[in-house]
């Protein structure tokens, strides 16, 4: 079970920690899907060295994007403002192949083509078992934490971010990360053409590439000026 009422700042907090005991330093961050916000986090707390946000969950309970949610995204987030411990327990109700299920139905053919693959599907299928192996409650408290309102400001990262989403996307952000990449000083953004949610998937060396450029850049020293 999640601690009662934790929060982003706790799952950095945590982080923070890991990467203290294991001596990790300032790690690269990847921040895939709903992981979005709390790689996000880690970036505002100073614990990454640098982030890639990859088919990111964004902000979708911001106010400039309630005109472009449909309504089952919509309503969604609305339950969550209203009685976000009556969404967490909804949210609890999840289970790995309703997971599967949702994700299959949502997705482009082109998506459909990676998670699909027999040897992909398998690897999936056993992650999501492992993830809900104890419940839902761990992911149901992610959820609505993700569908609300941010509470971090994310004019205040200072760590190099790279914002990629796949052309085909429909599922993560109303306008491709474009109002998220304006919020994040010096972000990049890069929208990839002929995929959708499974980038990490398809383009994981270009990504990774430029995650380890960007991490390394930053712990460069720098000469005196």
């Amino acid at each position: 079970m999640p601690a009662p009422g934790r929060s982003f700042c706790d799952f950095a907090g945590d982080v923070r920690q890991l990467c203290a005991l294991r001596g990790l330093g300032r790690p690269a961050v990847v921040g895939n899907s709903q992981g979005a916000p709390f790689a996000l986090a880690c970036a505002v707390a100073g614990v990454a060295s640098a982030l890639a946000v990859v088919s990111g969950a964004d902000e979708v309970a911001a106010p400039q994007f309630a005109p472009a949610l449909d309504a089952g995204l919509r309503g969604l987030v609305e339950r969550t403002a209203r009685d976000p411990a009556g969404a967490e327990e909804f949210f609890a109700g999840f289970t790995a192949e309703a997971m599967w299920d949702m994700v299959m139905a949502g997705s482009a053919e082109c998506d459909l083509a990676v998670y699909q693959d027999p040897e992909f599907a398998a690897g999936y299928r056993r992650a999501l078992s492992e993830a809900f192996a104890q419940g839902g409650a761990g992911y149901a408290r992610d959820t609505v934490l993700a569908m609300g309102r941010w509470p971090f400001a994310l004019d205040a990262i200072t760590v190099p971010v790279d914002i990629w989403y796949g052309e085909r996307d429909t599922g993560h952000s109303p306008d491709n990360g474009a109002l998220l990449a304006a919020r994040v000083p010096g972000a990049r953004r890069h929208v990839v053409p002929e995929i959708g949610g499974a980038l990490l998937w398809t383009h994981a060396e270009d990504i990774l590439r430029a995650l380890l450029g960007k991490a390394a850049g930053a712990a460069a020293p720098r000469s005196p000026s």
